[in-house]
């Protein structure tokens, strides 16, 4: 997968000084933290994850820790959701862009697949009505993304609404991927979960805390049947989580107040002088995020710019990165651009080479 090829980290982060690829917030230092973990015992954990952890995971709803199957990751999340409940005899309908592992997994186990392609013009709202009209009679799965990455696009509460009501009436699972949930700019929406037993929700610590590398993510669902055929496929995966892992996310979840203000601030300075930047940026056009740390710029006039010239510009002299619209199995004109990972110095040099690399890339 390019978006993986390609990333910051097989890169390598000492080559990029200007990183506007990165899709999470800030990465948190291990000194940062307060933890006690000299008394924890290396051992093999409850496959589930451990029940302190799921508690509180889902702590303020009316959901269990029985609801929750710790992954590793949210990428390790969306594995086993598609490697169980699809066969090659279903059919699948995934909002696009979306992340890969819920195009190319289904793609390997070889099951049908309709796209609802977001659009630009459409302020990449989801349309309900053409995910309507895609179900067939053996449609098993609908994937979404809210927010959304890479545009930053966030489905109202009606918008869900109607697709939870949709797919209890045709006896669907929806899969939300709501990784950005607690990165929107006003307070997050419910857990999306909470409203059906057809919704099945994926979450981490990776985008919205920071903590990429500690490889801890959760899937959510009510449905108790559903549940233990995705806890047999972790546990052909990989069995349980690390235990070290899992007592770190859960020592964090608990301090966790203290870091949200600082998180979510600099992610707003941001986006404050992102806007104001794509407002002066006269090549460029943007429908603004609605929530996360990423939106899907594209070039106005994409025949005036040298696209390949200007992705080697900007990586190769002024040594700053973007996510190429081909992550995304896009065209090369949009990009992702990310507000969450680097401070507001960093930030602002970065786009002044965004801008550079454009002017020296003129066809």
């Amino acid at each position: 997968m390019p978006i993986e090829k390609e990333s910051p980290e097989e890169i390598g982060y000492g080559s990029i000084e200007f990183n506007l690829a990165e899709s999470s917030v800030t990465d948190l230092k291990f000194e940062e933290l307060n933890l006690q973990l000299d008394q924890l015992k290396l051992e093999y954990i409850a496959h589930r994850g451990s029940a302190s952890l799921r508690k509180k995971i889902i702590e303020g709803t009316k959901l269990n820790e029985d609801h929750v199957l710790v992954t590793n990751g949210a990428a390790g999340a969306l594995f086993i959701i598609n490697t169980s409940l699809l066969e090659v005899k279903d059919h699948l309908i995934v909002v696009r862009p979306n992340y890969s592992t819920n195009i190319e997994v289904p793609k390997t186990i070889g099951c049908a697949i309709s796209y609802i392609d977001l659009k630009f013009e459409d302020e990449w709202r989801v349309n309900i009505g053409a995910i309507e009209n895609a179900i067939q009679s053996n449609t098993k799965l609908i994937s979404i993304t809210s927010p959304h990455n890479p545009t930053g696009m966030l489905m109202s509460e009606t918008e869900l609404g109607s697709l939870i009501a949709l797919v209890e009436k045709k006896d669907i699972h929806l899969l939300v991927d709501e990784t950005y949930r607690n990165t929107c700019f006003a307070t997050p929406y419910p857990i999306v979960a909470t409203q059906s037993t057809k919704v099945i929700s994926v979450s981490s610590l990776s985008k919205a805390y920071g903590f990429p590398g500690l490889r801890i993510g959760w899937l959510i669902s009510q449905d108790e049947e559903l549940m233990e055929r995705f806890l047999a496929a972790k546990e052909m995966i990989y069995i349980s989580n690390s235990a070290l892992d899992e007592e770190v996310a859960y020592q964090f979840l608990i301090q966790k107040g203290k870091f949200e203000s600082k998180i979510n601030e600099r992610s707003l300075e941001n986006y404050k002088f992102l806007n104001q930047w794509l407002q002066d940026e006269k090549r460029l056009e943007c429908i603004l995020p609605k929530g996360g740390v990423v939106c899907f710029p594209r070039f106005k006039n994409p025949d005036s710019v040298d696209l390949e010239k200007f992705y080697s510009v900007l990586m190769q002299k002024y040594k700053t990165m973007v996510g190429p619209g081909h992550w995304f199995a896009m065209p090369d004109l949009y990009f992702r651009l990310g507000f969450g990972w680097v401070d507001l110095v960093t930030f602002k040099r970065g786009l002044e080479n965004l801008s550079k690399s454009m002017s020296e890339s003129i066809r």
